[in-house]
């Protein structure tokens, strides 16, 4: 195997979804700026993000409506007949 070819910041990183506040922890190498303490008391680095599979519709079956950056009305904006 080539030397130096694997990150070496691999660590462990918590994963949380803003949607549904559902987080858990797995393997990373991801640069974080945050930080949360974890069930276990350690502070581990903190990755948010807006959509899950706990809130992603193809799994949860449900429709659900994301807009956190108002794209729905840029779309609208730009598209609209003037």
């Amino acid at each position: 195997m080539k030397k130096d070819l694997h990150p070496t910041n691999y660590r462990l990183v918590v994963f949380k979804d803003m949607s549904n506040e559902y987080a858990f922890m797995t393997k990373s190498c991801i640069d974080t700026k945050e930080t949360i303490e974890w069930e276990d008391g350690k502070e581990y680095p903190l990755v948010k993000l807006e959509i899950s599979h706990t809130s992603h519709p193809f799994y949860t079956g449900k429709m659900k409506l994301v807009d956190t950056a108002g794209r729905i009305d840029k779309f609208r904006n730009r598209y609209t007949k003037k």
